[in-house]
Order: structure tokens, then C-alpha cells, then sequence
């Protein structure tokens, strides 16, 4: 029996380095994948969401239900401080796309993208993220982005802006009765 049980644990020995060798090569031979995670939740009339502004900094979208509200700050790693902040009221642009108004009902998430540098932008560039709004009534999809400065962020200076409405479009194809 003690003969069986050394040869089990040679063989398993000779199994973990082997499999050791394996991932190593494996490791060395394939690139990394670097992995982005965004966050969103909802809460009564509120709802916020976390995306990049670029590729060193995540931006926190707040989305307010009632007065639609779409705010964005961004932190800046060398202070620890909120310096950057962009608002912009996304109920017009649903109300000239025949959604929104009194009961609207949103949902926010945000995407990643890389965008093209708009023309004339100086050291603007489009951010990272694209936060979609949904206006559950009606079925329009919209998406916006900010105008964002890297620049001003690596001076430590503040930067304030808008959102850019990038598309709007109806997702909902069939008419919802009563």
C-alpha cells in the first residue's frame, strides 16, 4: 500500500508541475486582457452610473428622474477632489422626440467608446463613456457623452462643460395602449 501511495503522489507532483510550466508559458506567450467595469444603479428618482472619462480617470454620472437632470463629476487622482463637472437637462431633448414630460420614467447605463476628436475641439476630446438614457414610456433610446479636457485635468485646474447629445432615436417600434 505504500508503494501505490508514493507513486500517487509522484504522479500528482509531476501533474502540478507540469500544469505549473503550462500556465506560466501560457501566461508569458498570451497578452494581458485588461478588464473595465462601470457600475449603475437606480433608486426612486435617482440613478448614477460610473464609466471612464478617459483612460485614466472614471467619471460618476448622476441621473435626477423628475427634473432630468443628467450631472457628471470626475475626481483628480493627484488631489483626491472632484474637479470636473458637466451638466446637462436631457427632458428637452426627449420632449422634441415625443417622449418624456410629466411621468417620465428613465433608465441610465453607460458604455465605453472611442470616439473621434470633434473638429475645432482645441484639447477637447470626446470622453470615453457614453451614458444611455431610456425613457421607459416611450421607448426612446438616447446617448450622450462629454466634451473633455486631459489636459486641464493634469494642470489640476477645474473644467466645467456640457454633455453632447450624440443620437436619439425611438427603440419601440409598437404603439402601447391603455
Amino acid at each position: 500500500m505504500t508503494g501505490r501511495s508514493n507513486r500517487w503522489l509522484a504522479w500528482l507532483a509531476c501533474g502540478m508541475a507540469v500544469g505549473l510550466v503550462l500556465g506560466i508559458a501560457v501566461h508569458r506567450i498570451l497578452p494581458g486582457v485588461p478588464v473595465q467595469a462601470t457600475a449603475t444603479e437606480g433608486f426612486d428618482n435617482f440613478a448614477i452610473a460610473t464609466g471612464l472619462a478617459d483612460g485614466q480617470v472614471e467619471a460618476v454620472y448622476f441621473l435626477d428622474y423628475l427634473t432630468g437632470e443628467l450631472r457628471c463629476a470626475v475626481v483628480n487622482p493627484k488631489t483626491g477632489n472632484f474637479n470636473a463637472y458637466f451638466s446637462y437637462n436631457v427632458a428637452a431633448d426627449f420632449a422634441k422626440a415625443g417622449a418624456g414630460g410629466a411621468g417620465a420614467k428613465y433608465l441610465m447605463v453607460t458604455g465605453l467608446a472611442d470616439l473621434p476628436v470633434p473638429r475645432g475641439g482645441g484639447n477637447n476630446q470626446l470622453g470615453k463613456s457614453i451614458v444611455y438614457i431610456a425613457e421607459a414610456n416611450s421607448g426612446v433610446v438616447a446617448a450622450y457623452t462629454i466634451q473633455w479636457n486631459p489636459s486641464m485635468l493634469h494642470a489640476g485646474r477645474t473644467q466645467q462643460g456640457t454633455f453632447r447629445l450624440l443620437d436619439i432615436k425611438p427603440f419601440r417600434t409598437t404603439a402601447i395602449r391603455d
